[in-house]
């Protein structure tokens, strides 16, 4: 059975348009004019071709694709000194045995993310590799999704949410071994996330930017927001810090799931789906604060190995956090083991 793509509970952004999301999707055992001939196929455009390793599908029918291997020294103009451009696509050539391609699709509607899962499923039929192919295949799925808001509580509430939901989303998406191993996806330090959640944290947003950036100096998260903050302000960014790889977009780059492209069970949409319940948490103060205050005593009293599964109550009892029906209009009562509160959005 096809897993439907939920939707968040803030549609549009506040300038009144569709929210949308930005996918990129890690793979081997493809190249890319191959892959970017699969795009062409679905979705039509031009293909060019700008060397071995990197191609453009431009004007398709949902915007631009860019399939690359991911690794900068294999690209011309990304790194490293001119003199070696005519040795980029040897380079590239080693590199690919162990580096992933990845396949950056344009910001689309959540409406048009199944047309993105159809892209999946013909890759695995081309024989695109996952995560799970080989221990060497650290490979990710990342979730750009615009932010409906920028204020300071929106932004908050959002990574109160996640930082709740962090150790479940974990245990539930299995996390590759590898992944974990390589840094790239770090969880955020435990006295941060406590400081984060409690609800007598409400600094402006300049104040969650700093302390944001004292705590995590490095985009090397599972939920990245240098992205954001560099939209947001770029100034106090780069005050912190300089890294040439942070591009400014009003975004929340989500970074945790594998890329298991080589599992016929596995889709966009589950992984979307648990991104959707951080978005309905944070949509509902009440619960929120509630857990917010739990997760801080258990921090404390150094209680946490069992907050995953605290999580799976949380979940039974407000089950439009995670089910279909809250996009059916479904009300949610915000109530769980006695934390109780109406529902709402936050700010």
């Amino acid at each position: 059975m096809t897993t439907p793509f939920l939707l968040p509970p803030l549609r549009t952004t506040s300038q009144g348009t569709p929210r949308r999301v930005g996918v990129e999707l890690e793979f081997a055992d493809l190249d890319a004019p191959s892959a970017a001939a699969c795009v062409h196929r679905l979705f039509g455009g031009s293909v060019t071709v700008e060397n071995p390793h990197r191609c453009l599908v431009t004007e398709t029918r949902l915007g631009d694709f860019t399939v690359e291997l991911d690794m900068r020294s294999a690209h011309k103009g990304k790194g490293g000194a001119a003199i070696l451009d005519p040795l980029r696509p040897l380079w590239g050539n080693i590199g690919s045995l162990v580096m992933p391609f990845e396949i950056a699709a344009p910001p689309v509607t959540v409406e048009q993310m199944p047309e993105l899962e159809e892209m999946v499923a013909r890759l695995r039929a081309l024989g695109a590799a996952g995560t799970e192919a080989s221990p060497l295949f650290a490979f990710g799925l990342h979730f750009n999704p615009e932010v409906a808001r920028t204020d300071g509580d929106y932004l908050l509430d959002m990574l109160k949410a996640f930082l709740l939901l962090a150790p479940w989303l974990r245990r539930e998406i299995r996390v590759d071994v590898t992944r974990r191993l390589s840094g790239f996806i770090a969880a955020f330090p435990t006295p941060y996330a406590a400081k984060v959640v409690d609800p007598a944290y409400r600094p402006d947003l300049g104040g969650l930017i700093d302390d944001y950036l004292a705590d995590n100096p490095t985009r090397n998260r599972e939920l990245d927001l240098f992205p954001l903050f560099a939209h947001l302000d770029r100034d106090r960014l780069a005050a912190a810090m300089e890294d040439p790889h942070v591009r400014p977009r009003p975004t929340f780059h989500y970074r945790l799931p594998n890329a298991r492209l080589s599992d016929p069970n596995w889709s966009l949409a589950a992984d979307w789906n648990r991104w959707v319940a951080v978005e309905r948490l944070a949509a509902d103060r009440a619960l929120l604060d509630g857990l917010g205050t739990e997760y801080r005593r258990a921090a404390e009293a150094q209680q946490l190995e069992g907050w995953a599964e605290r999580i799976d109550a949380v979940l039974v009892a407000n089950p439009g956090i995670q089910g279909a029906e809250a996009d059916a209009g479904a009300d949610t009562t915000g109530q769980v083991d006695g934390i109780d509160g109406p529902a709402r959005q936050a700010g």
